[in-house]
């Protein structure tokens, strides 16, 4: 590991007679005064007289900042990603496809098939806050391994479920274990510089959609002969890779250095450093003052309070608005239109509520045709996201979804619905996306994991609450359906704007504490962030 040592010019009390040896120098970002070079033996073992020879301190943000992006963030991307894709992805897109074969093949009636898919929304919705505050208590590397093992053991035994009322129960263990994925993000995020969070977190996106594709393919592979129990038991194998590459997880050095683990933190670093071929900066790793980690109240302090309940109900009309556009997608596009679809009702109630047909291979094409539609909100946002800020990009996506449902008052022709549809649902998920990245960056270390995790818990609400409404008052009125979609994300966009904090451009916080935030503040006006160069210029 090849380690630069530096110091500021009038901070420290040592002789001037220290040498550089070599090309490499130090860049202190905010900094006006010239840094002074000191010795540095490249390649050779440094003396133990020697090994913290300054007064420099600096927080595992400016260690993140100054490795750098490298081949150790792009492994994580990946491992988090199979997260992301077997875990979250795989599950989820199992619903729309195990509903009608149960509904077929079990004879079940039209609320038990809703029930299904509702019960795992309810497991979901019941973990998020637990598994955010285990994250916190223990470690987000724990929390994510314990729910991705409970994922992957109820998984498999849903394939062998032999009644109705197991598989109701065995699915809502698996929304339980979903329930966790979430912290992926959490630890992913805490691994990341500043300036590739955001586009990192949202490319998580394309992870999803690989894992719808490849369940749908699975299904047209597995269905037709061996059946949903198989499907079940294969669509959980992926997990079990994933838990196997846990082991070469490291815990947030973020998390240790709060819970008071110095060396462990440091050696993380010094992991990642070396990963990555960038110099591991010497000083003295501050430790963070040692606080209550996972607390409810903490996310209600007055500096956090009206930013949780902001955010709270954008996670619910985030959740609420996507999976509702995906109920009504099915309505619209069967009916023809948006008219078509009183008349059609009418047709629909005639019939035995035990009639079902089994998914075609033209009802697989269009799953995979509707997944890919999600690609172009994620592009936008990853270009839009950095540009306008996270606040003005939720905000931005709420009130274009709220204007495509207006605009679906129109009696228009089905090329005019597909194309309103598939905009509203871009939009929807690249909003979506942006909370992701927000929800971490706003929170503290202590609080992190459980913030997200309740906002998650708001999200699964929303999923609950969303079929009453694309399925039962679309019944009554088309036209009250859409406003009250619409409606939603128009608030959800207002609700945006007033986020008392935007965090573009800003470091993840480390303490929760407001003295120990002055501290950090003047601290930073002179040690915000260091930078290595080479031959003086910048990498």
């Amino acid at each position: 590991l090849r380690v630069v040592k530096f110091r500021r010019t009038g901070e420290s009390s040592r002789s001037d007679e220290d040498v550089v040896s070599g090309e490499h120098e130090i860049q202190i970002e905010g900094v006006r005064t010239e840094l002074e070079p000191i010795e540095l033996e490249d390649g050779a073992a440094v003396p133990k007289e020697f090994a913290n020879p300054t007064d420099d301190t600096f927080m595992v943000e400016d260690a993140v900042e100054a490795i750098g992006f490298g081949k150790f963030q792009w492994k994580l991307s990946v491992i988090t990603g199979l997260a992301w894709a077997s875990n979250y992805a795989m599950e989820m897109m199992i619903l729309s496809i195990l509903a009608p074969q149960l509904h077929c093949e079990w004879r079940l009636p039209s609320w038990q098939v809703a029930l299904l898919t509702s019960v795992v929304f309810v497991g979901m919705m019941s973990s998020s806050t637990l598994w955010g505050n285990i994250s916190d208590q223990y470690g987000r590397k724990t929390g994510l391994k314990i729910s991705v093992l409970w994922t992957l053991y109820y998984g498999i035994l849903s394939g062998f479920a032999p009644v109705y009322s197991w598989i109701l129960v065995l699915r809502g263990l698996v929304g339980f274990g979903i329930g966790g994925v979430p912290q992926s993000v959490t630890l992913y995020a805490e691994f990341l510089p500043m300036k590739a969070r955001a586009k990192c977190i949202l490319l998580i996106e394309v992870f999803w959609a690989i894992g719808t594709v490849f369940e749908v393919l699975l299904a047209v592979l597995v269905m037709p002969t061996l059946g949903w129990r198989w499907l079940l038991i294969l669509s959980a194998l992926p997990l079990l890779l994933f838990a196997v590459l846990c082991f070469w997880l490291p815990e947030s050095a973020r998390y240790d250095v709060l819970s008071g683990n110095q060396e462990k933190a440091i050696a993380t670093l010094k992991r990642i450093a070396t990963e990555n071929g960038a110099p591991m900066p010497l000083g003295k790793l501050i430790i963070s003052r040692q606080e209550d980690r996972g607390k409810m109240r903490d996310l209600f302090t007055p500096h956090f309070r009206w930013t949780t309940l902001l955010l709270w109900f954008i996670w619910f009309s985030n959740a609420f608005s996507y999976y509702g556009l995906v109920l009504l997608t099915t309505e619209f596009f069967q009916a023809g239109d948006v008219c078509s679809i009183s008349s059609r009702r009418k047709e629909v109630k005639a019939k035995c509520s035990l009639t079902c047909e089994y998914l075609t291979e033209e009802d697989y094409t269009d799953l995979l045709w509707t997944t890919l539609s999600e690609f172009p909100g994620v592009l936008v946002t990853l270009w839009i996201i950095d540009r306008i800020g996270r606040k003005k990009t939720m905000a931005l996506s709420f009130f274009v979804f709220s204007f495509c449902s207006l605009l679906l008052f129109l009696c228009v022709g089905r090329n005019v619905l597909t194309v309103l549809l598939f905009i509203a649902r871009a939009f929807i998920s690249g909003g979506f996306q942006a909370a992701y990245v927000y929800t971490p960056e706003v929170y503290p270390t202590a609080t992190r994991a459980l913030g997200l995790g309740t906002c998650s818990g708001m999200a699964r609400v929303g999923a609950l609450i969303t079929p009453f409404i694309a399925q039962v008052m679309l019944e009554s009125s088309v036209y009250l359906t859409l406003v009250v979609y619409s409606g939603c994300c128009l608030l959800a966009a207002v609700a945006s704007c007033f986020l008392p904090i935007e965090t573009k451009g800003r470091g993840l916080q480390e303490s929760s504490h407001k003295e120990w935030g002055q501290e950090m503040v003047g601290r930073g006006s002179h040690s915000p962030g260091v930078t290595r160069s080479n031959s003086g210029s910048q990498e």
